[in-house]
C-alpha cells in the first residue's frame, strides 16, 4: 500500500501518453501550443513498465489521458498492453471523443471497459468557439459509437464557464434523463494554457445544482468517494443522475488519492504542483523496477495537503492542462 504524508492511500495512476491533440480548447490550451519532442514521450515500454511497477505499489485504478490520448499513434495497442497487466481494477480512457466513432470498437476489443468524453456544448457554433476547431458532429458520432459498443456508464464531462457556456447548464442536465449517461460538471480551474482563468469565470457546484434544481429536483447520492472526485446526485424522479466535481468552491483534497505522470515521464502528486520527479531519465540510464519505486514512494511522501487554489499566496502551475494530464 501506498500512503502520502498525510495518511490517504494513493490508488490512482493518471498516464497522460500525449501532450499532442486535435483541438485547442480554451480551459486547457493556448491557441498555439508547443508540442513536445517525440523522442521526450514516454515509449509504451516505458508506460508499461510504470504500470506494474505502480501495481507493485499497491495502485489498481488507472486512467489514460492526454493531451488527446487518442492522437497517440497505436492507441489500442497500448491499451491491449495496459488491460492485460495482472492487478489493475479498473482502467478508463478520457478523450475529446473526435475520434472515437473509428475507435469505440478496438479499444473495446483491447480490454477497456470505461470511458469520459469531453464534451463542453450541444451547440455546434459554439463548440467552434471553445474548441478552436469544428468537430462537433463528429464527437457527437463517437459518442453515439461508445454506447453502442457498450462503454458504461458512458461519462460526458462538462466544463462550466461563465458567460461561455453555463446556459447549457440544464440541457445537459436534460440529456442525461433522456440518455443512459452520467454528466459530470466540472468547475473551471485555473490550468488553461493562455491564463484567461479568473475566479469570476467560475460557475461553483452550488449554482450548478441549484440551477438543475429548480427545474428537476436533484437529491444526494453520494459525497464524493476516493476513486472519484464528483458529489453524485440523482433525480427525484429516477429519471437519470449527474455528478458535480467541485475543485475550486469545495476542494475534495482531503480525500485525493491519485498521482499522474505527465507525457515526458515526470510524476506530479497534483494538478497544481510546482515540483515534478522525473521518472523517464533515471530509467533510460538503467534503473531498477526498485530504484523507480522508490522514486515514486519518495514523492509520494512529499504529497501537497491541498491544491490551494483558495490560498492568497497560490501559485499557478507553470504547464497547462494538456501538458500535464487531465
Amino acid at each position: 500500500m501506498l500512503v502520502d504524508g498525510y495518511g490517504r492511500r494513493i490508488a490512482n495512476l493518471r498516464i497522460s501518453v500525449t501532450d499532442r491533440c486535435n483541438f485547442r480548447c480554451v480551459y486547457c490550451m493556448p491557441a498555439e501550443p508547443q508540442w513536445l519532442p517525440k523522442p521526450e514521450l514516454l515509449t509504451f515500454e516505458e508506460i508499461e513498465r510504470l504500470v506494474r511497477i505502480a501495481v507493485s505499489l499497491g495502485l489498481d485504478e488507472f486512467r489514460i489521458t492526454g493531451g488527446e490520448p487518442t492522437a497517440r499513434r497505436d492507441l489500442v495497442e497500448l491499451v491491449r498492453r495496459v488491460a492485460a497487466t495482472p492487478g489493475i481494477r479498473d482502467l478508463s480512457l478520457t478523450t475529446n471523443g473526435l475520434l472515437l466513432k473509428d475507435l469505440a470498437r478496438p479499444l473495446w476489443d483491447a480490454g477497456l471497459r470505461r470511458i469520459n468524453v469531453s464534451l463542453d456544448t450541444l451547440r455546434e457554433e459554439k463548440f467552434v468557439h471553445i474548441a478552436r476547431r469544428d468537430g462537433f458532429r463528429r464527437t457527437w458520432a463517437g459518442i453515439e459509437e461508445a454506447d453502442r459498443v457498450g462503454f458504461g456508464p458512458l461519462k460526458i464531462n462538462m466544463v462550466v464557464m461563465r458567460g461561455v457556456n453555463d446556459d447549457e447548464v440544464v440541457d445537459f442536465a436534460g440529456m442525461a434523463r433522456e440518455r443512459p449517461w452520467h454528466i459530470r460538471y466540472i468547475e473551471f480551474m485555473p490550468l488553461d494554457g493562455d491564463g484567461l482563468w479568473s475566479r469570476e469565470k467560475v460557475v461553483t457546484a452550488k449554482e450548478i445544482l441549484d440551477r438543475i434544481h429548480a427545474r428537476w429536483p436533484l437529491e444526494l447520492v453520494s459525497d464524493a468517494p476516493l476513486s472519484d472526485p464528483a458529489r453524485l446526485f440523482r433525480f427525484r424522479d429516477g429519471r437519470g443522475t449527474i455528478g458535480v466535481i467541485a475543485s475550486v468552491s469545495e476542494p475534495f483534497c482531503f480525500a485525493c488519492d491519485r498521482i499522474r505522470v505527465t507525457p515526458d515521464g515526470r510524476l506530479r502528486t497534483c494538478l497544481f504542483s510546482t515540483w515534478e520527479t522525473d521518472l523517464k531519465g533515471p530509467m533510460r540510464a538503467g534503473a531498477s523496477d526498485e530504484e523507480v519505486a522508490a522514486l515514486v514512494r519518495s514523492a509520494v511522501a512529499k504529497k501537497e495537503a491541498g491544491h490551494g487554489i483558495n490560498d492568497p499566496e497560490f501559485i499557478r502551475p507553470k504547464r497547462a492542462m494538456y501538458a500535464i494530464g487531465g
